[in-house]
């Protein structure tokens, strides 16, 4: 079985929210390259499908739906928001890319293709509530890629992890009043959007918010998830887990405050495989959310990415295999 497929699509390129804005093409560009260079060789890598509505509608409402698909332009700039979320022509295949990836790697890590995937696309989709697109996201593909396990593999708890530093609002919307579905998140607090309380819990304490205080470290970082999400995670014993992998609580970031370090990632990463490896078969998907420093994003990817692998870099720069053994 292959370790890890990488799901992707050139359109994913051709989302264009405008010059000067921080969600640019030039971010998958550097992540694609780093994941491209010879140490990811054994990738094994697949064009992400189209998306379909009926994909899409498991999270969003028909309404909601109908508005992004007439919006979308032909020419020029359309928000869909007060300004941080914009259509460009480009932008109505990117996200249905985004959606098909999604809902693949679900059906690649279901069929025992891989044990797990990563969708290197954009745009980042956790801020996306049922009803309403912001904080650059359109639609919600962690949130879909769960409910699609869900509606068409039949789980019956399914668990999306985000590590993004700011809160996946969207992704806790759409979770709420689903016992099923458990949404746990890791982000600076208080920070844009505003949510992310850890009173906020679900209908069935479904939601566990951790939020970080400005200037959090590896230290405090670590000792957060281990005392106030992994056992959360663990307790709800989920039969996928669905990873809304952002880098933008690395120490480079500009848009946020936190002083997360690669070797964080990597850290976060391991863990929630051996969670799922005690209760899934190893079954992850990952998807890339946010991360605004391109250096940060490249490096954190790689480091993500290396333990989704199963793959270590010792001191020497060599590689070793098992590092969740």
């Amino acid at each position: 079985m292959t370790t890890t497929i990488i799901f992707s699509h050139a359109a994913c390129l051709d989302h264009r929210p405008g010059p000067d804005h921080p969600e640019s093409p030039e971010r998958l560009k550097v992540v694609l390259r780093a994941l491209q260079s010879p140490e990811f060789a054994a990738l094994e890598w697949r064009d992400a499908p189209m998306g379909t509505l009926d994909q899409v509608q498991l999270i969003h409402d028909q309404a909601f739906v109908d508005e992004v698909t007439e919006t979308a332009p032909q020419q020029g700039y359309v928000p869909l928001d007060a300004g941080d979320t914009v259509m460009s022509p480009g932008s109505w295949e990117a996200v249905m890319r985004c959606v098909g990836a999604a809902c693949a790697g679900v059906d690649a890590v279901m069929n025992a293709q891989a044990r797990n995937a990563f969708c290197a696309t954009r745009p980042c989709g956790h801020h996306a509530e049922p009803a309403r697109a912001m904080g650059f996201c359109i639609f919600n593909q962690a949130a879909i890629a769960a409910a699609y396990a869900h509606e068409v593999h039949k789980l019956e708890r399914v668990a999306v992890v985000d590590f993004d530093v700011h809160h996946g609002n969207g992704t806790q919307a759409a979770f709420f009043n689903r016992p099923e579905l458990f949404y746990a998140s890791s982000h600076q607090w208080p920070l844009y959007p505003g949510t992310g309380a850890a009173s906020e819990t679900g209908v069935n304490h479904n939601i566990v918010n951790v939020p970080l205080p400005r200037g959090c470290d590896s230290a405090l970082f670590r000792a957060r998830i281990e005392s106030d999400m992994l056992p959360a995670v663990r307790q709800f014993s989920p039969q996928l887990i669905v990873i809304s992998a952002g880098f933008d609580a690395h120490r480079l970031d500009p848009l946020a405050s936190l002083n997360l370090e690669d070797s964080d990632f990597r850290w976060i990463t391991r863990e929630l495989m051996r969670i799922a490896d005690a209760t899934c078969e190893g079954r992850i998907v990952s998807i890339l959310e946010g991360g605004y420093s391109l250096e940060a994003l490249a490096t954190g990817t790689m480091a993500h990415v290396r333990a989704l692998m199963n793959v270590e870099v010792d001191r020497s720069g060599s590689q070793v295999t098992g590092a969740t053994q």
